[in-house]
């Protein structure tokens, strides 16, 4: 499988969000750092380097009409998930403990329970771990996901085999 939630591999990089839809925004997990494309642009708005990130944070909406302003009232309501205009989004602190956040497109299919879980949990993992920069590294996060993908839906404790497989793997 080629993503896990917001994360799709596109060519030979990872990136999280779609910019082929709408005024697409999206981030390039690259060798460097985080790169944030909107399409239509050439150059990237911002690279952020992984060495000048202290931590690093992953939301993500399972549908795209849940990352609207009314979507996260909707959202708000049952208090389960993460939504509203900041509900698909990737923050932290850089140097110097300055907040970053960027907002990024949510892809046209809806994303299951089980991925986003997955995902947000890696990516937290790797952050807690100081090693935001293997995501970053393309061939490390291709294993990653080609073993987290299949996770079936009922797993109990999900979270646990992303510890098991970046244990597997190596940060």
């Amino acid at each position: 499988m080629q993503h896990l939630g917001p994360l799709e591999l596109v060519g030979d990089r990872w990136v999280i969000g779609d910019p082929k839809r709408n005024d697409g925004s999206c981030l390039v997990l690259a060798t460097e750092g985080i790169e944030h494309y909107v399409r239509g642009e050439a150059d990237p708005r911002d690279v952020v380097p992984w060495s000048s990130l202290h931590t690093v944070r992953l939301r993500a909406t399972m549908k795209p009409w849940m990352a609207t302003r009314s979507g996260g009232v909707v959202v708000a309501a049952g208090g389960y998930m993460d939504g509203g205009r900041d509900g698909c989004s990737v923050s932290g602190i850089r140097d110097r403990y300055k907040p970053w956040s960027v907002n990024y497109t949510h892809h046209d299919r809806t994303y299951t329970s089980m991925h986003m879980a997955l995902a947000v949990d890696l990516v937290a993992k790797m952050s807690e771990a100081k090693a935001l920069h293997r995501l970053g590294d393309p061939e490390w996060l291709s294993a990653v996901v080609s073993r987290l993908a299949p996770t079936p839906r009922w797993t109990p404790l999900p979270v646990r085999r992303v510890s098991e497989i970046i244990e597997l793997l190596g940060t």
